[in-house]
């Protein structure tokens, strides 16, 4: 048998890269009984017929990581790409794509894309929201060249996801970082200033020195829904859990409470306000959520 990974799956078969060619392949029975569902990102096994060149999945390895939106099995890191202008950056959801992205224990590096839109005293407000967290930030244009090298460093050696709302420019981007992939971009829609879907399926890309990345439209679920109790939401804003150990309250939600280190803290700035207000409106979603 050969170890190769599964880089796409279609339709009940299963596409797996191994010993520099691709191979068309079914899976065991087996796994179905036993109720398992092979991932794109899987590490396998597979038994090769010489005959047609297609292939069994034998055996899938142990995951490190499996994310549930989109499916797919041992990615180490997101890069999460917001555009600062067309469409303009949207704080809400890019601090949303963190929490999701922490939930699965993801290293995190946010991405400015198209940084050639706007002045360097905007780029630089943006930075400064985000200065106390531990994210790195890549700042991005395609039209100008800036930052894609610094973005080919943070994949090597990785199995990434690319996450961010559409048009904010991720497909151009993995153009850029691999010439000759060609994948579809969609242009921003000028009535709604959203981008146009163009990825409609998870394919693990190789870029070559064993660094994988998935061309998804990211995250394809935005819901709050696995978080299971409000006192755990300001672990996925790590700036804000730094200090919530020093409140004077054990169970504190840094809202309304009493002697709240996290609040004494955004009024000093070191937590952003922005960060803060969006805490806030994720507390109240997650207070509704349990409601019902």
């Amino acid at each position: 048998m050969v170890e190769g990974v599964i880089v796409k799956g279609v339709g009940g078969f299963y596409y797996v890269k191994a010993q520099e060619r691709l191979y068309e392949c079914r899976a065991r029975g087996l796994f179905r009984e036993d109720n398992i569902t092979p991932l794109v990102g899987d590490k396998v096994l597979i038994r090769i017929n010489e005959e047609d060149g297609t292939g069994y999945i034998e055996e899938i390895m142990e995951r490190k990581s499996e994310l549930i939106r989109p499916p797919v099995a041992n990615v180490t890191q997101a890069i999460i790409v917001m555009s600062i202008k067309k469409p303009d950056i949207n704080f809400w959801l890019l601090d949303r794509f963190i929490i999701l992205a922490e939930h699965q224990n993801l290293n995190i590096i946010i991405c400015l894309n198209k940084v050639d839109l706007t002045k360097r005293e905007e780029i630089t407000s943006i930075l400064d929201i985000y200065k106390n967290t531990s994210y790195p930030i890549v700042k991005t244009s395609t039209k100008t060249g800036e930052g894609i090298e610094d973005l080919k460093e943070y994949l090597k050696d990785q199995v990434t996801v690319v996450a961010g709302p559409s048009g904010v420019g991720k497909s151009s981007l993995l153009n850029q970082i691999k010439p000759g992939l060609e994948l579809k971009t969609g242009d921003v829609s000028k009535k709604t200033t959203r981008g146009r879907h163009t990825t409609r399926h998870v394919e693990l890309i190789d870029l070559g020195s064993n660094s994988y990345v998935l061309d998804t439209p990211g995250f394809s679920s935005l819901n709050l829904d696995f978080i299971e109790s409000e006192e755990e939401l300001s672990r996925y804003f790590n700036e804000i859990d730094e200090f919530a150990t020093s409140c004077k309250f054990i169970n504190c939600l840094h809202f309304k409470e009493p002697g709240c280190e996290v609040k004494k803290q955004v009024e000093k700035g070191r937590i952003s306000p922005v960060r803060y207000e969006n805490y806030l409106k994720f507390l109240e979603e997650i207070k509704s959520i349990r409601r019902y």
